[in-house]
């Protein structure tokens, strides 16, 4: 489960979702591979880098002292990719999933200085979020998807409770706030 729902999957499937609705059909899916290309593909593989060149112990970044540089250049890379699709005339629907992509990167980076929040749940949830504010309530079905995400890192060993539940209060509040404000 935790493969299922690690972050670079999640947002991956949530950004072509709201680049195919947002912005209709396949002119859509353009811009959400565009998006995921800063949001996750270009994040995820420098994670996979350090963790070959073994600056990185796995792909899901456990140790909390190694979280940060890696957030960080998610941070950057998202932000990149943001300007580079405002400047291309994104679609808002786009936009408003990025930006608040990189506003949890930075609660993100500012909690794990001090802790290790599940950035797992924290996707899960706002992906909920966001598919329920773009396609009503009838993606209500997927709120278990958060659960799921928290058992599995609990069961893994880590996470605690609490960071799963704070992870999933944060990513559900950031991505309702800023989506909702955006798009």
């Amino acid at each position: 489960m935790t493969e299922v729902t690690a972050p670079a999957v999640l947002v991956t499937l949530l950004t072509v979702a709201v680049g195919w609705h947002g912005a209709g059909g396949a002119h859509g899916l353009g811009w959400a591979l565009l998006a995921s290309v800063f949001a996750s593909g270009i994040p995820f593989a420098y994670i996979l880098g350090g963790v070959w060149r073994g600056r990185l112990t796995d792909h899901h970044v456990g140790v909390r002292d190694q979280r940060r540089v890696p957030l960080l250049f998610g941070l950057a890379s998202a932000t990149a990719g943001l300007a580079l699709l405002a400047a291309l005339g994104a679609p808002r629907p786009v936009l408003a999933l990025v930006a608040a992509g990189v506003v949890g990167l930075v609660v993100a980076v500012t909690v794990s200085h001090w802790w290790k929040m599940s950035i797992h749940t924290a996707v899960a949830a706002g992906a909920v979020v966001v598919l329920t504010l773009t396609f009503g309530p009838r993606m209500l079905a997927a709120a278990p998807l958060p659960a799921l995400a928290g058992w599995s890192r609990v069961r893994l060993r880590d996470h605690t409770v609490a960071q799963v539940v704070v992870g999933g209060v944060v990513g559900g509040l950031v991505a309702g706030l800023v989506y909702a404000a955006l798009r």
